[in-house]
C-alpha cells in the first residue's frame, strides 16, 4: 500500500503529518512512503531525513500517484488530490463545521474519496494514543504560558534581592482540559501563583494536584462529570450569572489570564468580557486560545495581539504550529498509531471497525456518511 505525506498549503501552517522516525515504521508494517519534496522543512525536517528513513521523495502528482493513503495535517483541497487511486483515504484534521469545511467535504465526496477526520477521533481508552486534539492541546496550553511571558512587562516568580522583592506574576485558567492543564503546570513552574477554574466539578482536584488554587461556583449546580466525548457541555442561565459574578471579583486582580474553553462544532463560550477587561490593571495580558472559533475574550482578533483598556489581548492563530517540530512529532505518532492499530497484515492494509470508522468518517462511495453532518440536529 502506498502512502502518501503532503506538504501544507493552509496559510501559516508549518507542522508535517509524518517524520523520519514515523515513516520507518510505516515501512515496518509493510506500505511505501512517498513524500512531497520539502514536505517538513517548516517543522525541521529535511528531505536527506525523509529519503535515509526510506521514503521517496518527489513533487505532489509523483508522490500522490497511486496513493491509497494520504495524510495531512490540514484537509487538502480534494482539487488537488489528482492521480490517487479510485476510494482512496485522506487523513487529517477536516475541520468539518468550520469556514469552507462543508465544502471542501463535499469535494471529498464528489471525487470518490475517504475522508477521515482524526479530530472526530471518539475519547475512548483504546483511541487515546490516536488523539490529535489532546497531542496539539498540550502544546497550546504550553505555548500560550510562554506568549504571555513575552507579552508582560514583568517577571513570572517572586524575586527576593537587594534592591527589593519583585512579587509573582498571578496567572488565571479558564478550561481546565488538556491544553488548560498544561497551562497550569507550566505557569507554575515559572513561578506564577496560579488558580484556575472550568464549569466541571470533576477539575477541582486535578487543579489541586498542580498546586493551583481551585475558583468554582458555590451553591449552584454546574456540571457534575464530563458530558459526551470528554468535553464539557452547556449550563444553566442560573451557572452562567454565577460564574460571571465570580470571575468578575476575581479576574481584576489577576496579571494574566488564558481562555482555552472549546464546544467542538459551536462557537467558543464568550468567558470574558470587554467590561472585566476594563478591571485589569494596565500591563496585564490576557491569551485567547479559543480566537479561531470566536474567541473566548470580547475583542479578541484571530491572528493579532492587540490592545483594549491597556490589557494585551493575544489571539494566535494555530498555536501548536508555534511549536512545528514538536507538534508534528506528537501528530505523526497519533496517525501512527491510528494506522498501526487498525493494519491488517493479510489485506495489507488498515480496515477500521464500526465503533471508530463511524466516528471520524465523513465521506465514503461518493456520499457524505458521517451522522453529525447528515443529521442537521446532531454536534460535536
Amino acid at each position: 500500500m502506498r502512502i502518501a505525506v503532503l506538504t501544507e498549503r493552509a496559510d501559516g501552517e508549518r507542522r508535517v503529518a509524518a517524520t523520519p522516525e514515523t515513516v520507518r515504521k510505516l515501512l515496518a508494517l509493510g506500505a511505501t512512503v512517498a513524500v512531497e519534496a520539502e514536505a517538513g522543512m517548516a517543522a525541521s525536517f529535511d528531505d536527506a531525513g525523509y529519503a535515509a528513513a526510506g521514503a521517496e521523495i518527489g513533487d505532489r502528482p509523483t508522490v500522490l500517484a497511486g496513493a491509497e493513503v494520504v495524510l495531512g495535517v490540514q484537509g487538502p483541497d480534494s482539487a488537488g488530490l489528482a492521480g490517487v487511486a479510485p476510494g482512496a483515504w485522506v487523513v487529517a484534521t477536516m475541520n468539518p463545521f468550520g469556514d469552507g469545511g462543508r465544502a471542501r467535504v463535499d469535494g471529498y465526496a464528489s471525487a470518490g474519496l475517504e475522508a477521515l477526520a482524526m479530530e472526530l477521533m471518539p475519547r475512548i481508552t483504546r483511541a487515546q494514543s490516536m488523539d490529535v486534539l489532546s497531542s496539539q492541546s498540550n502544546l497550546s496550553g504550553y505555548k500560550a504560558v510562554l506568549d504571555a511571558a513575552a507579552e508582560y512587562g514583568r517577571a513570572f516568580p517572586m524575586m527576593m534581592t537587594a534592591a527589593g522583592t519583585v512579587s509573582a506574576a498571578r496567572v488565571f485558567v479558564m478550561g481546565v482540559g488538556v491544553a488548560g492543564l498544561q497551562a497550569i503546570a507550566t505557569a507554575r513552574r515559572l513561578g506564577a501563583q496560579v488558580s484556575a477554574t472550568d464549569v466541571r466539578s470533576v477539575t477541582r482536584e486535578q487543579i489541586m494536584s498542580l498546586g493551583a488554587k481551585p475558583v468554582f461556583v458555590e451553591g449552584v449546580a454546574g456540571i457534575e462529570r464530563e458530558g459526551a466525548g470528554g468535553y464539557a457541555g452547556e449550563t444553566s442561565p442560573e451557572y452562567q450569572a454565577a460564574q460571571a459574578a465570580l470571575v468578575s471579583g476575581h479576574i481584576a486582580k489577576q496579571d494574566i489570564v488564558i481562555t482555552t474553553a472549546l464546544i467542538p462544532g459551536r462557537a467558543a463560550p464568550r468567558l470574558v468580557s470587554d467590561a472585566q477587561l476594563a478591571t485589569m490593571r494596565s500591563g496585564s495580558v490576557v491569551v485567547d486560545l479559543a480566537v479561531e472559533q470566536g474567541g473566548n475574550v470580547e475583542g479578541s482578533v484571530a491572528g493579532e495581539v492587540v490592545e483594549r483598556h491597556g490589557v494585551r489581548v493575544v489571539g494566535h492563530r494555530n498555536v501548536p504550529s508555534r511549536l512545528a517540530a514538536d507538534a508534528s512529532a506528537l501528530y505523526a505518532r497519533n496517525l501512527l498509531n491510528f494506522l498501526s492499530a487498525f493494519w491488517d497484515k493479510d489485506a495489507g492494509r488498515p480496515v477500521l471497525d464500526a465503533e471508530i470508522g463511524d466516528a471520524i468518517r465523513l465521506t465514503k462511495g461518493g456520499a457524505v456518511v458521517n451522522a453529525r453532518l447528515t443529521n442537521s440536529g446532531l454536534n460535536i
